[in-house]
């Protein structure tokens, strides 16, 4: 098969051929339709994570067809259309158990702990627990967002958010995560506000939803956001992962509030100073939110069957498997409006 691998953090990835992966007993292979190019792969690049082993093949939001199927598999057949969580659950740990597949003990990433979907072809592990089926008429691109992004932001909203019609909550860092929550936030019936640095993703955000943008460059976010509100954001998420943004995240919140940290805090940022008066004195509630259970993908679905949501709208350029290296190594530099897929392999 044709990957994506680079054998040396930071060096240039290269487009290789390598040996088409074959199914564990429990598990499956994708033929790969589409997958995201996201910051997190960006991380996994420059050697933030643990977890992987060189050479490695980065891609972890991905959507594609059933290739192979392993001996033990008896929900999915050769053909079916799917897409998984990024964070694939072992079916046996405690937390497995009580459904929280997102904090598995020994999870499974694809991209990550063990090679992923900048390639033609991808291996799954414990594919009756984790893959889901792809709705009649969504397209790949689409689908690859579900995985990541617009799962992630649809737990950070709604099962950690616990948003609710009326509150306002603000965004911050309006790439691929953080317009998937405004989205998701406004169906919910929140008035949302979108922060950023590029007026063309506050407009994007403005279109999603938003009832109101701030560009960071040009205001005190938080000030500007307790002006709007008349006291604070209900709800506040910090959709990119950086000190700024964490910092004016919690900073922007109402007594009582919650701050949600969406985007990854690694490498440099791994260790950041967090306003403790702050949230002490108005009792602030922080929470992480890392991925989705795949068993919460039908009620996400539903959403978008509906047409409250519309995760199409978040597809911004498709490029080539060829392209997968610069795009990579951009991410920290530079991220396009919308969010950029693979769908030519």
């Amino acid at each position: 098969m044709k990957a994506v691998l680079f054998e040396k953090f930071q060096e240039t990835p290269k487009l290789v051929t390598l040996p088409d992966p074959t199914p564990a007993p429990h598990g499956v292979v994708l033929r790969v339709a589409a997958t995201g190019v996201c910051r997190s792969d960006w991380h996994g690049w420059m050697g933030h994570d643990s977890d992987i082993e060189l050479p490695h093949v980065p891609g972890h939001e991905l959507a594609g067809v059933v290739e192979a199927v392993g001996r033990d598999v008896t929900r999915w057949k050769v053909g079916d259309k799917v897409t998984v969580p990024f964070i694939c659950g072992c079916g046996a740990c405690p937390e497995c158990h009580a459904g929280h597949q997102q904090v598995c003990l020994n999870q499974e990433q694809p991209g990550f702990t063990h090679w992923g979907s900048f390639a033609e072809y991808v291996a799954l592990h414990q594919a009756d627990l984790n893959l889901v089926a792809l709705p009649e008429g969504m397209d790949f691109a689409t689908a690859a967002s579900l995985g990541c992004r617009f799962a992630t932001s649809f737990r950070a909203v709604i099962d950690q958010g616990q948003v609710r019609a009326g509150q306002w909550v603000a965004v911050h860092g309006c790439g691929g995560v953080g317009l998937s929550a405004v989205m998701i936030a406004s169906a919910a019936g929140a008035n949302v506000i979108g922060v950023d640095l590029d007026p063309a993703k506050l407009q994007l955000a403005r279109d999603l939803g938003a009832v109101a943008v701030i560009n960071g460059r040009e205001a005190d976010v938080p000030g500007a956001i307790r002006e709007i509100t008349r006291g604070g954001a209900h709800v506040s998420l910090d959709a990119l992962g950086h000190p700024v943004t964490m910092t004016n995240s919690i900073l922007c919140l109402r007594p009582r509030g919650k701050h949600i940290q969406v985007g990854l805090m690694l490498g440099e940022h791994a260790a950041p100073s967090i306003p403790m008066p702050k949230i002490v004195g108005q009792e602030i509630e922080i929470l992480g939110s890392h991925g989705m259970q795949a068993h919460r993908y039908g009620a996400m679905l539903d959403m978008v069957a509906s047409g409250k949501v519309d995760p199409s709208r978040l597809v911004g350029k498709q490029i080539s498997l060829a392209e997968a290296p610069e795009a990579l190594m951009a991410m920290d530099r530079f991220q396009s409006v919308g969010a950029t897929v693979i769908t030519r392999f």
